[in-house]
């Protein structure tokens, strides 16, 4: 591919740390920065980041990060470092080293997490942010469902065989997606090793983690950081079909913060893609006015 450019940092622990750059010249409007979601990589933001930095009219600095332990960032010996608080501050890092003092931040679940720590510990480089189907409280059940998800750890053979079997899980949630959809997914999570098997695309050590959540004790929300986001623009995002991001908490969410936008991603459950003909014009909308 020859629309980004890889880009590799150190970590202030000094662990290598990886991001795609889309349309670096574009450098007469905020930058975007794409944080993905737990488990997940940079793949997951390229349609969305090729439609924002080559759009005809006004084009955009696109980066999409992988965390550490995910896609081409390293592994980290030492699997408590996969963290919201150590991955927070591997992005204000990675945004130091490309000289980035503000940007707009759109953060997919995991991701949107470590936006309501960046929010108490460096407001300063938020200009505008948009949450993708996560918020300050989630959801248990829709928690374990990505846990025994995750824990399935299936090598498909073929790219192919992998979408297929994409669909057949999460499809009941994802009506809105076609086969390219797919296809697309199983790219953005599974890569070839080198005797050309496919695995997903991150540490194993993050399933890890999930196990040893006790579910039987409430989990920890996010409501004071939470209310330190509206102070810049915010855009929500749910999918309709989502399990972890209820529509209960975007109400208290709306409650606590009147101004903020909203947008419903039809047909999509968690997290919803956000190049989708059902939910990008919205999105597009909201950062075209940052």
């Amino acid at each position: 591919m020859t629309n980004f450019t890889s880009r590799f940092f150190p970590a202030p622990d000094g662990l290598r740390l990886h991001a795609r750059d889309y349309a670096p010249g574009a450098a007469a409007r905020l930058p975007i920065v794409c944080l993905p979601g737990l488990s997940r990589n940079a793949r997951d933001f390229h349609p969305f980041a090729l439609l924002l930095s080559q759009d005809a009219v006004s084009p955009r600095r696109v980066i999409a990060l992988d965390y550490r332990g995910r896609g081409l960032s390293a592994r980290d010996e030492n699997p408590a470092n996969y963290n919201v608080a150590t991955e927070c501050r591997d992005v204000i890092a990675v945004c130091a080293a490309l000289g980035i003092s503000r940007a707009v931040f759109v953060g997919t679940s995991r991701g949107g997490l470590i936006l309501h720590m960046m929010a108490a510990v460096q407001p300063e480089l938020i200009a505008a942010t948009v949450l993708n189907d996560i918020g300050p409280e989630i959801e248990a059940e829709g928690l374990k469902e990505i846990r025994d998800y995750l824990s399935n750890r299936a090598f498909p053979a073929t790219i192919e065989a992998a979408a297929d079997a994409l669909e057949r899980v999460h499809g009941p949630s994802f009506p809105a997606l076609g086969r390219t959809d797919w296809l697309d997914m199983a790219d953005a999570i599974y890569t070839k090793t080198g005797d050309g098997h496919l695995i997903p695309d991150h540490d194993p050590a993050l399933t890890d983690q999930l196990q040893a959540i006790d579910f039987s004790k409430p989990l920890p929300t996010l409501w004071p950081q939470f209310d330190l986001l509206p102070q810049k623009p915010l855009l929500v995002v749910r999918g309709d079909h989502s399990r972890l991001f209820s529509a209960r908490t975007l109400g208290r969410m709306k409650m606590r913060a009147p101004g903020i936008e909203t947008a419903t991603a039809e047909g999509q459950g968690h997290a919803p893609l956000l190049h989708h003909a059902s939910v990008f014009p919205q999105v597009k909308a909201f950062l075209d006015r940052q």
